[in-house]
């Protein structure tokens, strides 16, 4: 028998017809077995975690067969509480399949500390004030001492300590600046 023969014959039909009945079998199979192993049609809705601390966010999310990742925290803020949820993805109220990851943002226990720049000593207050306000410090109290420099900063003081270059601050504490105030004349 030639194989052109073969591709007409009742054998290859037969053949044919059982391997699209197995095929067709074996989609509804699978078909069905997806549906049951993914939960289809069955959802979560996500819990609003903002301002819950950690330990909170897990028992609430292991009640619901939820899992959790903690990305990398944000710059801290003032209105939540330290290692306090501050954002999630998905959002409150999206729905999501069981097991599923929600990923949190985390409020940092305190600011950061942020070194004071090398070289603000000697400058004027006008150069000195943006850089440190730049950095998220405050400015404070400004003072003048007899020098012969007029706004030159001679000193910068945190709570009443003199503080030096490369010196750390936590982000948004307040610097007190010493400035001359051009009263003492230059002698030769």
């Amino acid at each position: 028998m030639t194989f052109f023969k073969f591709l007409i014959s009742k054998t290859f039909f037969k053949h044919l017809g059982i391997a699209a009945l197995l095929t067709a079998v074996l989609l509804i199979i699978v078909f069905q077995w997806l549906k049951i192993t993914t939960n289809h049609n069955e959802y979560i809705e996500v819990p609003n975690l903002k301002k819950l601390e950690l330990s909170v966010v897990k028992q609430k999310l292991g009640n619901m067969n939820l899992r959790y990742e903690v990305l990398d925290s944000t710059s801290f803020n003032p209105d939540y509480k330290p290692k306090s949820v501050i954002e999630h993805v998905p959002k409150a109220g999206k729905k999501v399949k069981e097991n599923r990851k929600i990923y949190l943002s985390i409020n940092p226990s305190d600011y950061k500390k942020i070194e004071i720049p090398k070289g603000l000593i000697g400058k004027t207050l006008r150069q000195v004030k943006p850089n440190l306000i730049a950095l998220g410090f405050k400015i404070g109290e400004i003072t003048e001492e007899p020098n012969m420099a007029k706004n030159v900063v001679l000193k910068m003081k945190h709570n009443e300590k003199e503080i030096k270059d490369g010196y750390e601050l936590k982000r948004r504490s307040t610097i007190d600046l010493v400035i001359g105030d051009g009263s003492l004349k230059y002698l030769k």
